[in-house]
């Protein structure tokens, strides 16, 4: 049986760095799903196998939490292990670190598995009589807190609008999970990114959006903000029939 943590090697890829040669949130995000779709296929109840029986993963929420992030050219390691499974959601957990063992930073996620026909949730101990049990490490630690439940207003302003297209849709159909993040975080410009640093990102995927849905983005500041932030901001993304598709907070340090 191979190990419970699963270890892969990234690089910080020039362009998928930003103005100040630090890797995108949005570019670790998507290696951090690709570490976790690494570790779950490698172990028998990943993608590879699931598409067979017309089942797939879903995000259902992500933190991520960085001291800093990865410069242009670094090569880093993310670590992801599970550490709990249940009947329809499993914890997933990550820690990025440097080759020199520094540590970047931290990740918690929430999955869940879904009928790729029906879209409803199914049972994650059905798939291989629940072998995912067998790689449930509850050790090994992950320091950051778990995703907070985002409260927001009904007089949350909108600030931006946006269309979808053939770019924002993964293989499962819907919007890429990380398309997600990038809008919001477009919400503050270059300058405010040259003041602010990015330290927490916690996204709750609500329901699902497609190809050719317009989506609204609503942003208010938190009144009770964390006391390691320096400003705290809560967001709610929802389509044009009202339907919620996603909240997010982000704290900046």
């Amino acid at each position: 049986m191979l190990e419970k943590v699963g270890k892969y090697q990234f690089m910080a890829e020039p362009f998928h760095c930003d103005f100040g040669l630090q890797l995108f949130m949005g570019h670790l995000g998507n290696h951090l799903l690709n570490a976790a779709d690494f570790h779950s296929n490698d172990r028998g109840f990943g993608m590879i196998y699931l598409k067979t029986v017309n089942k797939a993963w879903v995000l259902s929420r992500l933190a991520i939490e960085m001291e800093r992030m990865p410069r242009a050219y670094d090569r880093f390691w993310v670590e992801t292990w599970v550490e709990s499974a249940m009947r329809y959601f499993t914890n997933r957990n990550f820690a990025i670190t440097g080759l020199d063992g520094q540590v970047y930073g931290y990740g918690r996620s929430v999955w869940a598995m879904i009928d790729t026909e029906t879209r409803q949730p199914q049972n994650i101990m059905e798939v291989h009589n629940g072998s995912i049990s067998d790689y449930v490490e509850r050790e090994k630690p992950c320091p950051i807190a778990r995703s907070s439940r985002v409260q927001m207003t009904a007089d949350a302003p909108l600030v931006r609008t946006i269309d979808t297209y053939y770019n924002d849709v993964d293989m499962n159909g819907h919007i890429n999970s990380v398309k997600y993040i990038e809008h919001v975080l477009d919400l503050w410009d270059l300058e405010w990114y040259k003041a602010h640093r990015l330290r927490r990102f916690e996204v709750a995927y609500v329901a699902e959006s497609h190809q050719g849905d317009r989506l609204s983005l609503f942003r208010e500041k938190t009144p009770n903000a964390d006391a390691s932030a320096s400003e705290d901001y809560c967001i709610r993304i929802s389509k044009d029939d009202g339907t919620e598709v996603v909240r997010s907070r982000v704290l900046f340090g």
